[in-house]
């Protein structure tokens, strides 16, 4: 909705830049000589900002770019507000009262299109995503951390076992061997004395 007065109001001025022009020329001039972009005529200039203001304005209607073209209108309005809308300039009541109407309308459609250019439609934003990605990064190594120090105290605790298990049967085995060796001895002496 915000786009239509745009696209309408960009197209008008692409067209006849003869009818803004003259109130435009101050804020031209003082433009044209801080950004050497902006031209100098000050038809030319008008019919740029027009033309700037129909095609962000299309872009903002088609949800293309909408964050860009948002404030790119927003940039424009803020001259096309300065030149034409100067209420303090104004001489007669009902004219100053009516271009102070203006100049606030025009600074709230800048509020809308500041807050349209900054909304992410329900997606976070690339910031949001890389502050998520670092501490989604930072808390899957604290967890692989925490598991391998788990892991190697629990190798470390089922070694100790296995090695008392394997001492214990290797105990068992010096001693197996020893009796057998001491019965052997005892048939070989009762061998000797029987024969």
């Amino acid at each position: 909705m915000v786009a239509s007065i745009f696209i309408l109001q960009g197209y008008d001025t692409f067209r006849r830049p003869e009818r803004v022009a003259p109130r435009a020329e101050p804020v031209v001039r003082q433009l044209s000589e801080r950004f050497p972009a902006v031209p100098a005529k000050t038809e030319d200039a008008v019919r740029l900002n027009g033309a700037v203001q129909m095609a962000a304005g299309l872009l903002l209607s088609l949800d293309w770019f909408p964050r860009l073209a948002a404030l790119v209108l927003a940039g424009t309005l803020v001259p096309t507000t300065a030149a034409g809308h100067r209420f303090w300039e104004a001489e007669e009541d009902a004219d100053r009262a009516q271009q102070r109407i203006h100049f606030l309308k025009n600074l709230s459609m800048f509020g809308g299109l500041l807050i349209a250019g900054a909304d992410t439609s329900g997606k976070p934003s690339v910031a949001w995503r890389a502050r998520h990605s670092v501490r989604q990064a930072r808390r899957e190594a604290r967890l692989v951390s925490r598991t391998a120090r788990v892991s190697v105290k629990a190798g470390a605790k089922a070694g100790a076992k296995a090695g008392a298990k394997a001492g214990r049967a290797s105990a068992r085995t010096a001693r197996a061997k020893a009796k057998a060796g001491q019965a052997r001895a005892r048939a070989g002496q009762a061998r000797a004395r029987a024969g």
